[in-house]
Parts: C-alpha cells; sequence; structure tokens
C-alpha cells in the first residue's frame, strides 16, 4: 500500500491516551489548534473572523503544508477544511487554494520516497520554479543570479 500524502486529519492527532477519535469532531483547520494547545502546553485559541487573504498549498516533504505570510511559520493544512489560521501570529482565517486535481497531484508523486514528495501550484508566486516576468526588483547591478532551471530564482 502506497505511503499518503499527511494532511492535517492524520497529522494533528490526539495525544495517546485519549481515544483516537477524541478529535473526529474538530474540522481539519482548526485541529492545529488543539495539537498546539496539548503539546505547547498553552492555550491556543483560533481567530474568529476570517481575513481577505489567500495562500496556495504545497506538498513539502510529503504535507499538505501553508506558509503564513506575516510571520513565516507554517503548518500542515487539509483540502477538506480550505482555511488556515497561524498558531504563532494569531493571523485571521485565510482561504488555502489548492490545484483543481488534489487526487491526481497526489498520485503524481506517489512513485517518490516520501522525503522527495514535493509540489508547488503553478499559480504560486512564490513557486520556485515559475517563470518570473521583468526586472529583480532588489538586485544589486552587475550581480549574477542563481537560476533554477534556467530562470531567475
Amino acid at each position: 500500500m502506497p505511503i499518503a500524502v499527511v494532511r492535517a486529519e492524520t497529522f494533528y492527532l490526539p495525544p495517546s491516551h485519549m481515544p483516537r477519535d477524541a478529535w473526529a469532531d474538530v474540522p481539519a483547520a482548526e485541529l492545529v489548534w488543539r495539537w498546539i494547545e496539548y503539546r505547547m502546553n498553552r492555550r491556543a485559541v483560533p481567530p474568529e473572523e476570517s481575513v481577505d487573504e489567500s495562500y496556495y498549498a504545497r506538498i513539502n516533504q510529503n504535507r499538505w503544508i501553508a506558509d503564513c505570510s506575516s510571520c513565516g511559520s507554517a503548518q500542515v493544512v487539509s483540502p477538506a477544511d480550505p482555511r488556515y489560521a497561524c498558531t504563532e501570529c494569531q493571523w485571521g482565517w485565510c482561504t488555502v487554494i489548492y490545484p483543481e486535481d488534489v487526487a491526481a497531484v497526489e498520485a503524481g508523486l506517489a512513485g517518490l520516497k516520501p522525503v522527495l514528495r514535493n509540489w508547488w501550484h503553478d499559480d504560486d508566486p512564490e513557486n520556485p520554479a515559475a517563470t518570473r516576468q521583468g526586472p529583480v526588483e532588489d538586485a544589486p547591478q552587475g550581480v549574477d543570479l542563481p537560476t533554477i532551471q534556467g530562470r531567475p530564482a
């Protein structure tokens, strides 16, 4: 049986002294808040409000993750609940954008070792393989920039 790509509902599990389904009633995007509260032994209250911002989900070493644009933190997310709220900076609920065919993306990576399973959305501006248009604004003049697959990094 192939190893499945990890999602929030299979990553953020209740502690071993609790039944495995103890958090079954918690939406996938909110599981991290329960997990943080237990693991870090600190009160973790998810934000109540949504913000008008979205993040692209990506697969990083076999885990669906989203990166916070405010503080740079990341957490495991799930296509079953496409929301993200950062447990570090407390930024409100954002929409997470997944590919149209999540199963096809996961299946396309299935032949790789889990540590090599990495995927970026084509529209994600942070995608290192995306084609860059125009000059790099912060680059000093006369400096050769590194390239990825023949494109500026």
